[in-house]
């Protein structure tokens, strides 16, 4: 059996990717958003 190159399917592992990344940038927003806040309270 050989191994056909672009025939599996991998809307799974793209919608798991996908919420990763929307996971990812949440998060990073966040802590920015945490770091400002800070900044400008400690001032």
């Amino acid at each position: 059996m050989a191994h056909e190159h672009g025939k599996m399917d991998i809307t799974t592992q793209e919608k798991t990717f996908n919420g990763f990344i929307k996971f990812t940038i949440w998060g990073a927003a966040i802590s920015i958003g945490i770091l400002i806040f800070m900044a400008l309270a400690n001032a």
